[in-house]
């Protein structure tokens, strides 16, 4: 891959990753009532899972999107599924925010990862992005084991740049809501925010 080609291939992640959509929806949602600390995790599940579709993609398993096509649709309403309990829990949540020096708990942290996980995960046009994409920017003919490794990195730094920017931009707002009832009022439009995303995550065709 060129440094042209690696550029371009750079600022197309940076663009998808910030495209709206059910991970970026959740990470909003996630801001707004926790912070944008509490979305690192998060983040980086969604990113470490569309770095597999990424490689799958490169290494000719995209067949499993035409061939497990059930598979896909459990993994998708599972993850739908998931989305619309956390609305409801954030829905439900009592009316007051999180210390922002709240230390983290490490199993927070692992159960951050895993929703973010498979809320990429549960979403098989990912894969199918990657495999009209790639030809665009480096010859799958020719395609070595560091042209794979270079597409991951960058694909990890575009990814994890635009989705902690949403992040960032999402916390300001929650700076605004001091009082009980506004402290619910946000949390409620996070909620519906979540469960908006795990609906069109369910029910898009």
């Amino acid at each position: 891959m060129s440094v042209e080609s690696a550029l371009s291939f750079f600022l197309a992640v940076l663009v998808f990753g910030v495209t709206p959509g059910p991970g970026v929806f959740a990470i909003m949602a996630r801001a707004l009532v926790s912070g944008a600390g509490s979305c690192g995790f998060l983040a980086l599940g969604m990113v470490i899972s569309d770095i597999l579709y990424l490689v799958a993609a490169c290494v000719g398993l995209a067949a499993m999107a035409t061939h497990w096509s059930e598979l896909f649709t459990v993994i998708r309403f599972m993850g739908a599924a998931y989305l619309i309990y956390l609305g409801w829990k954030m829905w439900k949540a009592p009316a007051q925010l999180r210390a922002a020096n709240k230390q983290a708990d490490p199993a927070d942290g692992a159960m951050s990862f895993l929703q973010g996980f498979l809320i990429s995960a549960s979403n098989p046009k990912v894969i199918l992005f990657y495999i009209a994409f790639l030809p665009t920017f480096m010859d799958l003919s020719v395609l070595s084991g560091r042209d794979i490794a270079l597409a991951s990195v960058l694909t990890f730094v575009a990814l994890m740049a635009g989705l902690l920017s949403i992040a960032v931009f999402a916390a300001k707002a929650r700076r605004l809501f001091t009082s009980a009832s506004a402290v619910q009022r946000l949390n409620q439009g996070a909620g519906s925010i979540m469960m908006a995303a795990g609906a069109y995550l369910a029910w898009r065709h």
